[in-house]
């Protein structure tokens, strides 16, 4: 059979974080027969060749090859594709993983839509990841129509004759970018890109040990000189134009910019960024036209132009106000309708305490920003507005699952305020907005797989783009709508709940944890639970349309399970008593609700015992509250003290005692 794709992995003492690599690829849906996996051992010292050797042993499409250490990943990537006998050569990094579809569905992408090259969707484990890229699937995708400039990490599907076509190989030697030189050269050279954008193929993670080769500190002097290396490419295939100056942006933004904004810059020795500072003004200075600043955001472009007109002071300045800049959200509703959760909430820029204030020029809002008289005039010269942009101001609410950082975005609606500020010519800017999250459609169409999903608010104003949780901040009328429910076929559980320590808003979706005992402790009110003669009624927190049949279990340790049918209707539980096997005793209450997952219910004590007494009658109680205790007796009466005995008793005594005392001595 026709190998498919092969993957090519540059290993270099990856230590233990090669297995969720190695995981990955044993579990990928292609047979092994369609797709080789090629470990080049760039020189490693610690126990990871002889890792690598008994797998390859265990596993005939599996292969290592040995070589002396390079210094990089150019190198062992090369050898790689010289190696490769795939249709599609796909690069991964040691410590990364992939999806276990990956390979099967990036290949019949790359196959159905004729891609020379197949970007898969990615997941940043505690890194940044391109997010509008993989917003929709992409099969016809240039650099001209969708964001493929973001994306220029290697972890991608490439055609093997089209490398072969055009000679396409890694720099090699220790260098940086080296991955953005080859990226960007494939996609100008491409006749196709696909971009698959409905399944998370691509696990990009941050080791818990900081050890990431991308996150060590750069020499600048050859960090810029590799930066100019992909530039030359774009120079050398595309014409002068707006293109290539929106091609050129990628790097001014993210490679230069960013790195002199906000904390980034200001947690740096003042040393180094002001080497680095030096080396970022000789690229920009050198190979960037006005016409590159017209494709970045707004607080970008005044740093760029600080960068030309040579202020470093004035950078660090608006690096300590930018520093104090977050974004803030409250929740302000949540509502279940028809197994869909609608989430209220509102937004806002806040500036350390207090909202972020825009300032009133006629028609425009522009920035308030702490700038010198000379920063404002060379600004001024090179047609830099301090625009705020607040008319492009919106909000993104993202559902995340907390393991594997697959997102999905929410439909929303928002609508922009702009109440004036403390002074007069100032304004604040709130967003609002209501976003639905279907749990059976919220995954790109699909449901939501089981785990924890937490929802990450996005505030694009101002020209910043800033993320935060939401659910710490939230308005009186949400708790009450907090509110489990049964979705999907076969059902199962969707639990909102608060997190711990900041509290902020959560998805158990299928009973992934216990949480639902310790939130029915919290929402389940016993005063509510009651008995009519042998049917019992409890308050559940379920958000129910209809009736939905559950399950109830009376148990008591050594004595036994007994089980009974019942409904949930609204936020009510209802079933009938089996009295005549619960006479006399105390029973603990346990409802079994649905697990798509499990196949069968998931049974959760509730925070209501049921007593039943010998008669038969029955009641509820909390079982949290200390059994009552019995009457005190009565306290008995305290004696009376006796009254003094007369004085006339008291001489009598004395005198009886003398008269005593004499005859014993006669």
């Amino acid at each position: 059979m026709t190998v498919k794709v092969s993957v090519v992995i540059a290993v270099y003492n990856p230590g233990k974080y090669v297995e969720d690599c190695i995981g990955g690829l044993l579990r990928q849906s292609l047979s092994p027969d369609e797709f080789e996996v090629f470990f080049v051992d760039d020189g490693s010292t610690d126990d990871t060749p002889a890792r690598l050797d008994a797998l390859a042993a265990e596993h005939p499409h599996f292969h290592v090859v040995h070589q002396e250490s390079s210094g990089w990943s150019g190198k062992p990537r090369n050898t790689g594709i010289d190696a490769a006998r795939g249709e599609y050569v796909m690069f991964v990094d040691h410590d990364d993983w992939l999806g276990d579809e990956a390979l099967e569905r990036m290949y019949a992408y790359g196959k159905a839509n004729d891609a020379d090259v197949v970007v898969g969707k990615m997941a940043g484990i505690g890194r940044p990841v391109p997010q509008e890229l993989f917003r929709v699937n992409r099969p016809r995708a240039t650099v001209e129509n969708a964001p493929l400039i973001d994306s220029l990490t290697p972890h991608k599907m490439f055609r093997r004759e089209f490398l072969a076509e055009h000679g396409m190989r890694f720099k090699e030697g220790r260098r940086r970018l080296e991955d953005h030189v080859f990226v960007v050269e494939a996609y100008l050279r491409a006749k196709s890109v696909a971009v698959l954008g409905d399944y998370l193929c691509y696990y990009h993670i941050t080791r818990d040990d900081g050890s990431n080769a991308g996150f060590q500190r750069f020499d600048p002097v050859g960090y810029f000189g590799n930066l100019r290396e992909a530039l030359d490419v774009v120079e050398e295939l595309t014409e002068p134009g707006p293109l290539r100056d929106r091609l050129f942006s990628r790097w001014l933004r993210n490679e230069m910019v960013e790195r002199l904004r906000g904390n980034r810059l200001l947690k740096l020795p003042e040393d180094y960024a002001e080497e680095l500072y030096r080396e970022i003004r000789g690229v920009v200075t050198e190979r960037f036209g006005p016409g590159v600043l017209t494709h970045i955001a707004p607080m970008q472009r005044v740093v760029a132009g600080l960068i030309q007109a040579d202020l470093y002071d004035d950078i660090r300045e608006l690096a300590q106000w930018e520093a104090a800049i977050r974004p803030t959200g409250e929740l302000t509703s949540l509502t279940w309708t028809d197994g869909s959760l609608t989430i209220g909430l509102g937004a806002e820029y806040q500036s350390g305490d207090s909202p972020l204030v825009f300032r009133r020029d006629g028609d425009r809002a522009v920035l308030d920003l702490p700038l010198s008289e000379k920063a404002r005039e060379a600004l001024t010269g090179q047609g830099i507005a301090l625009d705020a942009r607040t008319d492009d101001s919106d909000v993104d609410l993202v559902v995340r699952h907390r393991e594997n950082a697959t997102q999905y975005y929410l439909p929303l609606e928002s609508e922009r305020h702009e109440p004036d500020g403390d002074e007069e010519g100032t304004f604040r800017q709130r967003i609002t907005a209501a976003a639905v999250l279907d749990p059976e459609t919220a995954a790109a169409g699909s449901p939501l797989s089981r785990g924890i999903w937490d929802l990450h608010l996005r505030i694009k104003a101002g020209g910043w783009s800033k993320e935060c949780r939401i659910g710490a901040v939230h308005g009186e009328g949400v708790e009450a709508g907090r509110l489990a429910a049964l979705t999907g076929e076969p059902r199962r559980l969707v639990l909102p709940y608060w997190t711990d320590g900041p509290g902020n808003l959560s998805l158990d979706v299928d009973q992934h944890t216990n949480k639902l005992e310790r939130e029915a402790v919290v929402l389940v009110d016993p005063a509510g639970a009651v008995v009519d003669g042998a049917t019992v009624r409890l308050p559940l927190p379920l958000a129910v349309t209809g009736e939905e049949t559950v399950r109830l279990r009376f148990e008591r340790k050594n004595v036994g399970k007994f089980p009974a049918e019942a409904v949930a209707d609204g936020r009510t539980v209802t079933a009938t008593l089996p009295l005549e096997q619960l006479t006399g005793k105390r029973w603990a209450v346990r409802i079994g609700l649905p697990s798509a997952d499990r196949g069968e219910p998931k049974w959760t004590r509730l925070p209501v015992d049921v007593v039943v007494a010998a008669d038969g009658t029955a009641k509820v109680i909390d079982r949290h509250l200390p059994p009552a205790k019995p009457a005190p007796a009565p306290a008995p009466k305290a004696k009376q003290p006796a009254p003094p005995r007369p004085l006339w008793r008291r001489a009598a005594g004395r005198l009886k005692r003398a008269l005593t005392n004499q005859q014993k001595n006669s």
